[in-house]
């Protein structure tokens, strides 16, 4: 009707939007230069960017792009945004702070008078508390037991002393008996040697009378032979009787010799034998010796090893667990300070704890034996370095334990499994430490809270013994460091403690006598070695001329063995008288029969020194038994009576001790009265001072150092107050303002954040979407594509690569099957333009407008493709009649149908310089 609804182009974008008419959509509008471009690119890339175009999904894609960047860029501002939070909720906690400190100005100087108040009377109560504890300071020391205790120690002395002297006089009455029995054993000995050596003596002489009976009746028996020889020889040979004579003087000369030698060799050997056994006995005497003496040397070696430990001990108590603890301990410490450990280790644990009752060091030590050197780690990468530091210091096999327990700074809870008893105490309640991992560690590793400390033996053994031990006990440690145990009883090894002994001079004064004498023990030792040592090298040497005495013999002997076999040799070859030969038959057999009474003799005299040998050996075992017996018992009353010595050296050390106490008992009795009554006095000016500052008294819990920290600190705020005091509004204002501030930028930030998590997972989704959606479009592309080429008998397809984002499209006109695929640059200008048109109206079918435009679609198509894809549009229009369709051709229109749904408008002829027209039709 002519008339201007409006000319403001936000209400054009308004129906654009409205009705969907997309103005630079190809689809919708597709220009003559356009469908140019297109028809001529040969870029899979430009039909894939056509068709996101086309298809909105470009548009799309940069929107997300856009968001994605966008939320990116806020999530950066939020987090700025929520840096500068904390520093405005500190700004806004401060003038909080200021805001509340407001309501108690008015309080804090009445608090402060209070206070003041307070402090006067606290300061009396003090030192009314100090008077109350130095009274029953005076009070404890007035009911010490210093004389109780040295009357004790004196009948101690001398009840020690006087069993010290009984133990003396029947170790010197044992001594007597022994020296007496050592004569009868020397005198007992000597007749058993005697009668042994009688003994084998006879045997020897009973021997050579049989060895010379069957030496008679061999020769009896060889003559006998010869004789029978003789009988049946027919001549004798009478001239060598006088040769035999002589050779038969001269065999029994040398027989008689060699008797003689046999005899001397005889008595060497027992001589060898006798000296032999002399020199291993005195060899064992010097071994016992050395091995006494090497065991006193290694007891002086202690001892003196521990008298240096304790004079170095004197500047450095770390120096009694060891010479290189110090070092050690230093080099931890430079270890801890350059990082190397997690938790710097604890150690040694003796180091580390203090007794509640000097008394029981022993008792205590007994009880944690070797963990008095032991370390605490926390974990084992800790221990690794430890060890790696105690190798600089220590050899592999003698480093200090180590013990791995996670530090704890608070104390097991042992209630439930501690030993139970009403009057003593266990070691967990006799000690204190440094900090509670050593308890905790010692609790773990050795039980201190089952065991108990009962100083007297008796009553350990009946506790612990005679009847069911107390709950949870399972051993006991006596105030000598005596190990008791339901079943047995373990004596301490030493009476003195090594680490936690208070009194150093004293130990060290009893090592030095200890010292001296086992020095003294060591030079007897040394004199008896050496003296033993001349006397073996003199038996050595007696030995050896003896054995040489015994081989000169020998060899004497087989001389005359070897004369003597020849002179019998030679005896044999000569031919006996036969008169002679008889003559010496019946002598030889009276011969034998003088023997054979010899040897009879010989036996019963055997017999008889066999008897009295026995009886000599009998007494003297029984002397040498009695002389064992009487060492076993002097040996006990020996250590019976160095340890009463041991203990009257002790009493004596102890009386000294206790008369030095009773002396400094007296003395500070006496200053402590003195402090007493100056203390008393001070009271008095303090209650005055007092009552001029507040006349009624104050009841007060709290100490002094409390109340004086308070006066202080109230000072200060009154300070601080009187100093803002009359901007009490402005720190309202300015407190309310932060406040409000604090809670809009708070809730700003949350909903930002909630915002953005929210976006995230919505673009999540929509990315999802946006690509199903991509895929569903490309399929239905495809299948109208096709579709719209079969109505031209060709067959094509294509190809979209989302990836790469490429289209391939190709076309296979009639009669080209048997060529093979395709693509768009081998086709006319016509199937081009067909093939366009199918991609257009693909497109079409899947998208939504209002409205579609072609410009001059058709001008490269000739008539026959250009009636088709005219009968493909109008059949499309008709199909989407509520859609409007502009197509704008310069090719002649009369062969269109007429329809009420098709227009047709002619538009003039355009004015031209060449005066040619052309017809356009709408």
């Amino acid at each position: 009707q002519g008339q201007l609804v409006s000319n403001k182009k936000e209400e054009l974008i308004s129906v654009l939007d409205h009705f969907n008419i997309q103005l630079d959509n190809p689809v919708s509008i597709l220009s003559q230069e356009m469908s140019k471009q297109f028809l001529h690119s040969k870029n899979e890339t430009d039909k894939y960017k056509f068709f996101m175009k086309a298809t909105l999904l470009e548009q799309m894609k940069r929107d997300y792009i856009h968001i994605k960047h966008t939320e990116t860029i806020t999530r950066q501002q939020v987090e700025r945004q929520e840096e500068c939070l904390k520093d405005l909720k500190q700004e806004f906690l401060q003038k909080k702070e200021r805001y509340e400190s407001l309501s108690s100005f008015s309080d804090l100087k009445e608090t402060l008078e209070n206070l003041k108040k307070k402090m006067a009377w606290c300061l009396v109560r003090d030192k009314e508390q100090s008077i109350q504890q130095l009274k029953e300071e005076i009070r404890k020391e007035e009911k010490n037991k210093h004389e109780d205790n040295l009357k004790l120690c004196q009948s101690k002395l001398v009840q020690t002393e006087k069993r010290l002297q009984i133990i003396k006089k029947r170790t010197d009455s044992l001594r007597e008996e022994q020296k007496s029995l050592r004569e009868d054993h020397l005198n007992f000995k000597q007749q058993a040697k005697i009668t042994n050596k009688a003994h084998k003596e006879q045997e020897l002489v009973y021997f050579r009378a049989l060895n010379k009976l069957k030496q008679t009746e061999r020769e009896q028996s060889l003559l006998q032979e010869k004789i029978n020889k003789a009988k049946a020889s027919e001549r004798l040979n009478n001239s060598g009787e006088t040769k035999r004579s002589k050779q038969q003087a001269t065999l029994g000369d040398l027989k008689e010799q060699l008797a003689e030698l046999q005899r001397k060799c005889l008595q060497l050997n027992e001589d060898i034998k006798k000296k032999h056994q002399a020199l291993l006995k005195g060899k064992e005497e010097r071994d016992k010796l050395r091995v006494e003496a090497k065991s006193v040397q290694f007891a002086y070696e202690s001892k003196l090893k521990r008298k240096n430990q304790l004079l170095a001990s004197r500047s450095n108590k770390l120096k009694r667990f060891g010479d290189h603890v110090p070092d050690l301990i230093a080099a931890i410490n430079d270890a801890c300070a350059a990082g190397h450990f997690i938790k710097k280790p604890i150690g040694p644990i003796g180091a580390c704890i203090s007794l509640k009752d000097p008394t029981l060091a022993v008792s205590v030590e007994c009880c944690l034996r070797s963990f008095m050197k032991a370390f605490c780690c926390d974990n084992y990468k800790d221990e690794s370095v430890l060890q790696g530091l105690m190798s600089r210091f220590y050899p592999k096999g003698n480093r200090p334990q180590i013990i791995v327990s996670p530090f704890s700074d608070k104390l097991y809870n042992v209630h439930g499994r501690k030993a139970c008893h009403p009057d003593y105490l266990t070691v967990l309640d006799t000690i204190t430490a440094t900090t509670p991992v050593i308890i905790n560690c010692l609790v773990d590793m050795r039980g201190i809270e089952t065991i108990l400390v009962i100083k007297e033996k008796d009553k350990a053994r009946r506790i612990m013994q005679k009847g069911r031990p107390p709950k949870n006990c399972r051993e006991a440690f006596t105030a000598e460091g005596d190990q008791v145990f339901p079943n047995r009883y373990y004596t301490s090894e030493f009476s003195m403690a090594k680490y936690l002994s208070g009194d150093i001079e004293t130990e060290i004064n009893l090592l030095e006598s200890e010292l001296e004498n086992l020095k003294a023990q060591l030079s007897r030792f040394q004199l008896q070695a050496n003296s033993v040592t001349e006397d073996i090298l003199s038996m050595e040497n007696i030995l050896n001329s003896t054995i040489k005495t015994l081989k000169k013999t020998q060899a004497s002997e087989n001389q005359v063995k070897a004369a003597i076999s020849e002179l019998e040799t030679a005896s044999e070859e000569q031919s006996d008288d036969f008169t002679s030969l008889e003559e010496v038959a019946q002598e030889n057999q009276q011969k034998i029969e003088v023997e054979k009474q010899a040897v009879q003799e010989a036996k019963a005299e055997l017999d008889k020194q066999r008897n009295t040998s026995e009886e000599a050996d009998s007494n003297y075992s029984s002397v040498r038994d009695k002389i064992d017996q009487l060492l076993e018992e002097i040996e006990p009353l020996k250590d019976e009576q160095l340890k009463l010595e041991t203990e009257c050296v002790k009493h004596e050390r102890n009386l000294k001790l206790l008369e030095k106490k009773l002396k400094t008992h007296e003395d500070n009795v006496q200053a402590m009265n003195s402090a007493l009554s100056e203390k008393e006095q001070e009271l008095q000016e303090n209650v005055e001072k007092a009552k001029q500052i507040s006349p009624e008294r104050q009841h007060v819990t709290c100490s002094t150092k409390s109340i004086d920290t308070e006066i202080t600190r109230l000072k200060k705020k009154l300070k601080v107050y009187e100093s803002n005091h009359g901007e009490q509004e402005q720190v309202i204002r300015e407190y309310a303002e932060a406040l409000s501030l604090y809670k809009e930028k708070t809730n700003q930030v949350r909903d930002l954040r909630r915002f953005i998590d929210r976006l995230n997972n919505i673009m999540s989704d929509r990315q999802n979407r946006y690509k199903i959606m991509r895929r569903s479009l490309s399929v239905r592309c495809k299948l109208y594509f096709n579709n719209f080429l079969i109505k031209m008998n060709c067959c094509g397809s294509m190809i979209f690569d989302h990836n790469n984002e490429t289209l391939s499209i190709s076309v296979k006109p009639p009669g080209r099957d048997k060529d093979g695929a395709s693509d768009m640059r081998s086709l006319s200008g016509g199937e081009r333009s067909f093939s366009t048109v199918c991609f257009m109206l693909s497109l079409w079918e899947i998208t939504e407008s209002p409205f579609r435009c072609l410009d001059e679609f058709d001008v490269y198509m000739d008539m026959h493709n250009r009636r088709i894809c005219l009968d493909l549009l109008l059949e499309l229009s008709e199909r989407q009649h509520l859609r409007q369709f502009i197509f704008i051709t310069p090719l002649n229109t009369s062969n269109l149908p007429k329809t009420a749904l098709i227009k047709i408008h002619h538009l003039r002829d355009p004015e031209r310089e060449d005066g040619h027209t052309r017809d356009k039709a709408i």
